[in-house]
């Protein structure tokens, strides 16, 4: 993190704000550019000070998120995270009915802890069908499983990293405090910003096909047909040909006879 810190004051590294600045516009002009590109993004912090952050933020712009618990596997593994969804919605779907009035005390009561569970730990990512364009991270000390799962399948990250924490294994760092709330709430509103922006071009994009067909490129044989007559039919481009064709050859040197 040496490039990133401005000095040190009493054995506090200070944090230079015009490195942050730069990760901030780099991360908003990535997001912006992935979900434009219909992709989505995932939030990730589950330490005390990011989860009302994340989950505001995440829902505002319509993304998924992590802030509880990050479940090993969730993205190496995701059928069987999703299977754990089936699940969730097998069990809601109990008490929607109202089918859960025929279990027993003790099973409903069951029942209603794993739902709980399941809810606490995956409500975040209960719409994610596919793998995300770009991961958010608070603290990759902390969130280290997500990172490493992050990277073994390619998926572009951006962290909010502090001066503990390595930038090497980030795609995209953006240097502050990760342990004060409103540090990580100012990042996490810009984002959101920008994953808004972005679907707005998204949603353009996806308008442009509603309006019509585009209009098939014609082809030079193309062209030609178009120029042929029909059955039945004379153009006037033939009328000269056929005449030039019945008329005498017009008088010549060559065709003249010889006299003597």
């Amino acid at each position: 993190m040496e490039p990133y810190i401005r000095g040190k004051r009493n054995m506090i590294h200070i944090i230079d704000v015009r490195e942050t600045i730069k990760g901030i516009l780099r991360a908003k002009k990535l997001v912006q550019n992935t979900v434009a590109g219909g992709k989505d993004v995932l939030f990730v912090g589950t330490k005390r000070q990011a989860r009302h952050a994340v989950e505001e933020e995440a829902k505002r712009c319509g993304m998924h998120y992590v802030n509880e618990r990050w479940l090993g596997g969730t993205l190496t593994n995701f059928r069987t995270i999703r299977a754990r969804l089936n699940r969730l919605e097998e069990l809601e779907k109990l008490w929607a009915t109202g089918q859960i009035d025929t279990y027993s005390k003790k099973m409903k009561a069951t029942l209603q802890r794993e739902m709980t569970k399941i809810k606490a730990n995956l409500e975040g990512i209960r719409k994610m069908e596919r793998m995300p364009g770009v991961m958010f991270i608070i603290d990759t000390r902390r969130e280290h499983i997500a990172v490493k799962e992050a990277r073994k399948l390619g998926v572009p990250t951006i962290a909010l990293i502090d001066t503990d924490s390595d930038p090497d294994l980030i795609d995209l760092p953006i240097p502050g405090n990760d342990d004060a709330m409103r540090a990580v709430e100012i990042i996490c509103k810009e984002l959101a910003d920008s994953i808004i922006e972005g679907k707005t071009g998204r949603v353009e994009k996806g308008d442009e096909p509603a309006a019509g067909p585009a209009p098939r490129r014609r082809s030079t044989r193309a062209a030609f047909r178009a120029d042929e007559p029909k059955e039945g039919e004379e153009t006037p481009a033939e009328e000269p040909a056929a005449a030039t064709a019945a008329a005498p050859p017009t008088s010549s040197p060559l065709s003249e006879p010889v006299t003597a």
